[in-house]
């Protein structure tokens, strides 16, 4: 089995069995979208959505298709996973485009050169920024304070640390809980999470995060955590 698939069959079995609560973090994550739609008002122009780290789009396609968005940008470092989100949204009733690419490249990019990479109004991100090591994610909290419209919003879902948490005391914690309640997947797609979490993830202190993204330009304001308390959600609007 290509290595494409194998990841792709274990994440999907951790999204089927809800085993990181994506289904919350979905519902949170639509209401999040309408509460900001509401508040600018029915008259306001119809905003772009960039969605970085899109992935295949399985639990959000279906809130996504009733917003009134004028376009939708789905990037992911992975170019196998974007036909999965172009078939999930389907024919949404606003553009989409699908773009192969990093987030971080996006987000320190003086000149995007591209019409279909215009200023975004909503900037989401669900399980991608925890990839990135603790300067690289200052770096991109302060680009992506520069690229988003003034009056945006940032939904950013992901892991994060407790506050003061080490980051082998937090690798440690999960480790533990894959391998006490995550029985439903099999031991080989737990050990490929496993193998995953250590070589990539590098969540945030949740305290920490919160004041590097303040010292950014965002105000920062916590709205959902699973009942594990490390998959959370975060709404950010710039300062």
């Amino acid at each position: 089995m290509e290595l494409f698939e194998r990841r792709w069959t274990s994440y999907r079995a951790v999204v089927e069995h809800d085993l990181m609560e994506h289904r919350g973090l979905a519902q949170a994550t639509a209401a999040a979208l309408q509460q900001w739609l509401d508040q600018r008002g029915e008259n306001a122009e119809r905003p772009t959505m960039l969605d970085l780290g899109c992935g295949d789009l399985a639990l959000l396609a279906t809130a996504l298709r009733r917003l009134p968005l004028r376009r939708y940008v789905g990037l992911d470092l992975s170019a196998d996973v974007l036909p999965l989100a172009q078939q999930a949204l389907g024919e949404a009733p606003f553009s989409r485009h699908w773009q192969q690419g990093d987030l971080l490249a996006w987000a320190e990019a003086s000149s995007h050169g591209e019409a279909w990479l215009e200023q975004p109004d909503i900037l989401h991100s669900a399980f991608a920024i925890h990839h990135l090591s603790d300067p690289q994610k200052e770096r991109f909290l302060k680009g992506a304070r520069q690229q988003i419209a003034p009056w945006g919003v940032f939904l950013w879902a992901d892991v994060f640390r407790a506050a003061d948490e080490p980051l082998d005391a937090y690798l440690q914690r999960y480790k533990r809980r894959i391998e006490q309640c995550w029985e439903p997947i099999g031991t080989s797609a737990k050990a490929h999470v496993l193998e995953h979490m250590h070589q990539y993830d590098r969540p945030a202190d949740r305290r920490v995060i919160q004041a590097v993204a303040e010292a950014a330009g965002w105000r920062w304001r916590w709205i959902w955590q699973s009942s594990h308390q490390a998959e959370a959600l975060a709404v950010l609007h710039p300062a």
